[in-house]
């Protein structure tokens, strides 16, 4: 049986190393990967994409073990222009990002868990309060992405009301896009 307590809470500046860990691992890199000082200074930026303003805290015990990011969509195009340069810097080249999320949805864009915290319901508390946090700001619709190649995560948000409500293509790979309506 699972004693452990799992808590949700607001990021803070000192959280972007998380945070930047949990992007890595939302678009399948770890923390050795030449971007992650890119999402490391995004996390630390105060208006960014990856920004600790936009992302809560999954902690066990007290520890901090996992993090997602989401905001307005209508935001996206403002919140991803501090990227642009830090990947010519840091990559030598920017590839072109397609658009996930659109105004009128609030986009859960990134969650992360660190792997020995897996299967504790970190992922799910935080998609819970996050849901919970867009439609305390009224928004009426939250949504995502997932990869087709990853139906266990897909049946999670599904058991947390978020339906297919069509398809987008995301760095390359095929993605369904769920809803949760308010």
């Amino acid at each position: 049986m699972n004693t452990k307590k799992v808590t949700v809470r607001e990021a803070r500046r000192d959280d972007a190393a998380l945070i930047a860990a949990a992007v890595c691992m939302a678009v399948g890199y770890d923390t050795s990967h030449p971007i992650y000082p890119v999402f490391l200074t995004l996390a630390e930026s105060e208006r960014a994409q990856y920004s600790y303003r936009n992302s809560l805290i999954g902690e066990v015990d007290g520890v901090a073990v996992g993090a997602i990011i989401g905001y307005d969509g209508a935001m996206l195009h403002e919140l991803r222009q501090p990227i642009y340069p830090l990947l010519e810097q840091h990559l030598g080249s920017v590839p072109h990002i397609e658009d996930e999320t659109e105004a009128g949805e609030y986009y859960l864009d990134s969650l992360g868990v660190l792997p020995e915290y897996r299967c504790y319901g970190v992922g799910r508390a935080l998609i819970e309060a996050a849901t919970e946090r867009a439609f305390s700001e009224g928004h009426e619709r939250v949504g995502l992405i997932v990869d087709f190649d990853n139906p266990r995560a897909e049946r999670l948000y599904t058991e947390l009301g978020f339906v297919r409500v069509g398809q987008k293509r995301f760095l390359g790979h095929q993605m369904w896009h769920l809803q949760k309506m308010r």
